[in-house]
């Protein structure tokens, strides 16, 4: 796929964690089943409609609930010509060595030697998350242990300075509106209200969001991205809920990305 590109973060985990650890928000859809293909094909219009040609799906490791529900996200997106690239969360929770890193990628070959898996310049694309402690021995590791691999790792202090560059970076942070890291990724969020807060981190507000998605659209950065399409844990979702529904049927948020993206195209 040619840059820029336009995806979520998305979350396999419902119906599961519509109970554990619950939300603010009820969506438009109900607490939907993540293993139903119609509900699938629901979302993946729904992030077309948006304007968005991937998504990144959480992935925790092989086996895992994520990771079985990809096959589904996989089948769904190459009937409907879209494109899912995976969100590595192992290194939230350690550092991962360059051989277990090798060893998962080669593992998701068997997603991304596939067509509807997200590539650039022929290489499958991989978003990295990362804790607060990772530095540029992060970096090091991704670029022994993921060669032929389109990696895009999450920032930290510094990371321009690393000897050992990957091919992308890009910031997850929705309890901030608008992040820019110049000429890698631009981010937006329409709002922050953890499921145990009694206040929001950040309000929504659907003009600031307008505002915000118009700058990610200008910025012609390579990836511009949106967090998040459901993670609902946390209140971040542009999915249509009960509480911003709009008469298209794809909820405020989603219309905003249709309307600015649309005006504004990649």
């Amino acid at each position: 796929m040619r840059l820029p590109v336009r995806a979520a973060f998305y979350y396999p985990w419902y119906p599961e964690n519509f109970s554990a650890p619950a939300s603010k928000y009820t969506p438009t859809a109900g607490r939907y089943d993540g293993d139903d293909p119609a509900v699938v094909d629901r979302q993946i219009r729904d992030m077309q409609y948006a304007g968005l040609q991937a998504g990144i799906a959480s992935w925790w490791g092989r086996g895992l609930r994520e990771d079985r529900r990809f096959n589904l996200l996989m089948a769904e997106a190459a009937k409907l010509r879209f494109s899912w690239s995976i969100y590595y969360e192992l290194e939230s929770t350690g550092n991962p060595t360059s051989a277990q890193i090798r060893s998962d990628l080669s593992y998701l070959r068997k997603y991304a030697d596939k067509s509807a898996f997200l590539h650039v310049g022929g290489k499958p694309v991989v978003f990295v998350y990362a804790d607060g402690d990772d530095a540029c021995g992060m970096a090091a590791r991704w670029a022994d242990g993921a060669a032929g691999w389109y990696v895009v790792l999450k920032v930290f202090g510094g990371y321009r300075d690393c000897a050992r560059q990957p091919q992308g970076w890009h910031q997850y942070a929705p309890g901030g509106r608008l992040d820019l890291q110049q000429g890698y990724s631009a981010s937006v969020s329409p709002g922050f209200f953890r499921y145990d807060a009694s206040t929001p981190l950040l309000r929504r507000d659907a003009v600031r969001f307008r505002q915000d998605v118009l700058s990610v659209a200008r910025s012609k950065a390579p990836f511009q991205l949106v967090t998040t399409y459901n993670e609902w844990g946390e209140g971040t979702s542009v999915e249509s809920t009960t509480d911003w529904p709009s008469p298209s049927g794809h909820g405020v948020y989603v219309d905003i990305l249709h309307e600015v993206f649309a005006a504004n195209p990649r």
